[in-house]
């Protein structure tokens, strides 16, 4: 049986609004950074998640525990969920997801660039000895 958790966290982080999608399965913990810009309302954020679902960019899975498949008592849950409430920004975990994430994207930039400069210059290569061609043809 596939168990997963799921959390949705808005949080300020100035000047706008970010949305930090964390999901956590058997598989390993993976996290999305979503920024809004103004405050967005419940429905709005409801909305975006349903549009955009497939285009959101998730982290590499980082290695985590298994998801506990165990009823939680009612008190618990309220505290935890009174917790989650709470204003404490990204957990650590999915600042190692994202960070991950940034790294992996830094690599794929510098290759990307890498290439781009490899065909530039190649591309002047090959005009100068055009240029030096035409020189050496005569008129």
């Amino acid at each position: 049986m596939c168990v997963s958790k799921a959390r949705l966290t808005v949080y300020f982080e100035p000047p706008f609004w970010v949305g930090l999608y964390q999901r956590e399965d058997e598989e390993g913990f993976q996290a999305c950074r979503v920024v809004f810009g103004g405050e967005p309302r419940d429905q709005q954020v409801l909305d975006y998640f349903q549009s955009h679902w497939r285009e959101l960019v998730f982290s590499p899975s980082v290695a985590g525990g298994p998801v506990p498949d165990r009823a939680v008592n009612p008190k618990r849950a309220r505290r935890e969920a009174k917790k989650a409430v709470l204003p404490t920004g990204a957990g650590t975990k999915a600042q190692q997801a994202l960070q991950l994430q940034r790294e992996q994207s830094k690599v794929q930039r510098a290759a990307l660039s890498r290439r781009q400069r490899e065909e530039q210059r190649e591309r002047k290569l090959a005009l100068r000895r055009e240029k030096h061609r035409e020189k050496r043809k005569g008129h």
